[in-house]
């Protein structure tokens, strides 16, 4: 059956929501989500997650930088809430393609090749949040790494690190413990930060449920980190 097919017998709002879902071009998904989808789509939704809670927490920012931001395609949701978001990875293919994706969407996101450990990041962010990065730095890079990551970031801004939990390491798949070289926990995470901000506060995440309950039971450790050291 066609669209318009379809469509037949529809008048007022849903006449008009109908033709509203005919222009729409179906989503193309970056690289790393399609892999992300294809190989665990169970996992799809739990990462995007972590996002909506950046979003939500970074609600009323009017610049945020990502840090490993990947193919950038969860941009989108954090462009829900902060106006212009700004995505480094050290990966000059899914920059490409994030900044291409951007162009084609029309997204208030831009895109840029960047390694946080060499040195700071160059810009001036109200945000700067990093999703799943830490956790494949080298330990002996790690306070170099957060501080090039802090670098940027307003005096009243807000830093957000995501990153699993070392508890969940004994279930995680061979690929995922070989890239695991610095996994945390509640207290090693806030202590990375602790010396840049006044506060360190450690949420708990299993699936998409965000929580404050007992940390060594999460699968995820997310930190927010405000009151800027300088």
């Amino acid at each position: 059956m066609s669209r318009d097919a379809l469509g037949e017998g529809l008048a007022g709002p849903e006449r008009e929501r109908f033709e509203v879902w005919q222009r729409s071009e179906p989503v193309v998904l970056g690289p790393h989500t399609s892999h992300a989808w294809r190989s665990d789509p169970r996992r799809f939704p739990i990462v995007m997650a972590r996002y909506k809670v950046v979003a939500k927490l970074l609600a009323g920012k009017q610049s945020a930088l990502e840090i490993g931001c990947g193919d950038g395609f969860n941009a989108r949701i954090v462009l829900q809430t902060v106006p212009a978001v700004h995505g480094v990875d050290a990966d000059p293919f899914s920059i490409d393609w994030a900044s291409e994706n951007a162009r084609r969407e029309g997204l208030a996101a831009t895109f840029g090749v960047a390694d946080a450990c060499p040195g700071p990041l160059p810009g001036r962010y109200d945000a700067v949040y990093s999703l799943d990065v830490i956790e494949h730095v080298p330990p002996a890079d790690e306070a170099r790494f957060v501080a090039n990551i802090v670098a940027p970031l307003a005096p009243d801004g807000v830093c957000i690190v995501g990153t699993p939990n070392v508890t969940a390491s004994a279930y995680a798949s061979t690929l995922s413990a070989e890239g695991h070289i610095n996994l945390k926990s509640a207290e090693t995470l806030r202590a990375a930060l602790a010396p840049h901000f006044e506060n360190v506060f450690v949420f708990s995440m299993n699936d998409e449920v965000l929580h404050l309950g007992f940390a060594p039971m999460a699968h995820y450790l997310l930190a927010v980190a405000t009151g800027l050291r300088r």
